[in-house]
């Protein structure tokens, strides 16, 4: 039977800044989802730091306006909820004033995968917070690319023959397909600069659908500062595809990546448990893993992927390296380049005070500066 697998998260409210959603919200969420009638097969409701994602199995296929709308109608009713609630950012996500036929574009992250379920389907989805979409290429490229990360590249057939990536250009809003092996150099050309080129589907050579991972930016759509862009990513694991303990290892190691307070600075990338909260120790990036099984389009799990005791020394690792880059200060490049930064009015603020103060410097002064300043060594 053909299923999709739809992952659609936004950020419409926390508690006391970009913390956590309330219990309030997440009911009307979920309230909402549930009152669908027969349009999912199954659903799970959850949120990694202040965004909700919802997990969604239909027979519908992806970009379907009425899943669409369902995730609408019910990040609109968590909204209604954090404005009761006096909650911060109330409906941050939700940059149009209404529905359009598709999410896309609109402010929720979303990540899709339409495939002929197996008999034993797997699938991870990875939900990160308080970062940017390109925070999957690094990962995603030890999976798929690196043998010294994965060994399914050698020992895997499917794998072996290499995989197609869809690339896109975030500020371009083009896409290119990049094939491996002969395509490598050119693809790590592109995964290089995660904020411009993000990798947003990966399928077999066959066609096969493996990976789905949102690209939205929405200070592109916004025009201004709302808050980072806070990616999903969902991957269909075993078999052909990489194994579960694979896809997760690849976050043993944890990167630097575009975020922060304030969307600002580099910072690790931390795994964490399921439905944590973000952290006000400068908001560390955090990301989550839902591990699922699925038949007939109905879920059983999410196992928190991240829970194990191995990953509190990693959550050591990304605290240890978050604590040591930050204590650098607004000195680049624990800071992102001033193109990059969420806060760039206030940063072109400065600096516009800073041209002010410029003068032209004299030749004839300048000479004189170095001759009064000059000591002969004699």
């Amino acid at each position: 039977m053909k299923i999709t697998v739809s992952v659609i998260k936004a950020d419409v409210g926390g508690i006391g800044g970009h913390t956590k959603p309330s219990d309030g919200l997440i009911e009307a969420v979920r309230h909402t989802v549930k009152s669908s009638g027969d349009l999912l097969l199954d659903y799970y409701i959850g949120y990694c730091g202040d965004d909700v994602h919802i997990v969604m199995s239909h027979t519908k296929g992806t970009d379907d306006e009425e899943i669409h709308k369902l995730a609408w109608d019910a990040f609109e009713a968590g909204t209604q909820v954090a404005k009761e609630e006096g909650l911060y950012g109330a409906g941050q996500d939700l940059l149009k004033d209404s529905f359009s036929g598709n999410v896309k574009g609109m402010g929720p992250g979303v990540a899709e995968l339409e495939f002929e379920e197996r008999p034993n389907e797997a699938f991870t989805v990875f939900a990160a917070d308080k970062t940017e979409p390109g925070a999957f290429n690094y990962p995603m490229y030890r999976l798929f690319v690196d043998a010294l990360s994965n060994t399914g590249l050698i020992v895997n057939k499917s794998l072996a023959k290499g995989v197609d990536f869809h690339v896109m250009d975030v500020e371009d809003g083009t896409i290119a397909k990049l094939s491996l092996w002969e395509d490598k150099p050119t693809l790590e050309a592109a995964l290089m600069y995660p904020s411009r080129y993000v990798i947003s589907s990966i399928n077999t050579k066959d066609g096969e659908p493996i990976l789905s991972a949102s690209t939205d930016r929405l200070h592109n759509i916004a025009g201004t500062y709302v808050g980072k862009d806070d990616p999903v990513c969902l991957i269909r694991t075993q078999k052909l595809f990489p194994a579960t303990e694979e896809a997760g290892s690849v976050f043993n190691n944890p990167h630097y990546v575009a975020g922060n307070t304030r969307g600002s600075h580099n910072m690790p990338l931390m795994p964490v448990k399921l439905n944590s909260a973000a952290t006000i120790n400068f908001c560390i990036p955090i990301v989550e893993s839902l591990v699922f099984s699925m038949h007939n389009g109905k879920f059983t799990g999410p196992f928190d992927g991240f829970s194990t005791a191995d990953w509190d020394y990693v959550r050591e690792i990304a605290t240890k390296k978050a604590l040591a880059i930050r204590s650098q200060g607004f000195i680049h490049p624990a800071t992102l380049v001033p193109d990059e930064l969420e806060y760039a009015d206030g940063y072109n603020d400065r600096m516009n005070i800073l041209k002010s103060k410029m003068k032209p410097m004299d030749s004839k002064t300048v000479t004189n500066d170095r001759k009064e300043n000059y000591e002969d060594p004699d």
